[in-house]
């Protein structure tokens, strides 16, 4: 397993939208686990996705067991996933592993619905809520080139120096 560079704003490559994953094989499985850990080495991550180290497939990682207060599914490995259902608005904090330097007040869905593939190709379905669907929120829109600078509420009174560099997704 290796730990991936991660790309930081403003590298051109993280605005670009990425396919789908077609092979679900060993070198598949081999760049989850790099991800893994890449997110692992990472500052607090609580995800990450392929396009934050350069390689444009629709593949994120959640894991928000981390975080004492925050309900999740544990670790979870996301291809090609979708949005089916959501419900509810809620402004939150965001940081971004490729977004060292800042955080920012972005609108989310507070509850979703959620269709993807894990590793093998086997379908996955869950209902997330809270902080674990506003982190798989996130991460999804760096599938589609978005940074969450791009979703602020404000520019002008929503973005936030980062003090505490130990927090990101």
């Amino acid at each position: 397993m290796t730990v991936l560079e991660v790309l930081t704003y403003p590298d051109a490559r993280l605005k670009r939208v990425a396919d789908p994953v077609e092979r679900f094989d060993a070198a598949l499985r081999g760049f989850v686990a790099d991800l893994v850990r890449t997110m692992a080495a990472g500052p607090a991550a609580v995800g990450i996705a392929a396009p934050q180290v350069g390689r444009l497939q629709r593949l994120v990682i959640v894991d928000v067991s981390t975080r004492p207060r925050a309900a999740g599914h544990g670790r979870l490995v996301l291809i090609n996933p979708e949005i089916t259902a959501w419900e509810g608005h809620a402004v939150g904090r965001e940081g971004c592993l490729s977004v060292p330097d800042y955080t920012g007040n972005v609108i989310r869905a507070e509850c979703i619905r959620l269709s993807a593939r894990d590793e093998h190709g086997g379908s996955v379905d869950y209902e997330m809520e809270g902080f674990e669907a506003r982190v798989v929120q996130h991460e999804m829109d760096h599938l589609d080139g978005l940074l969450f600078l791009d979703r602020l509420v404000s520019r002008r009174s929503d973005l936030f120096a980062r003090r505490d560099r130990g927090k990101g997704s």
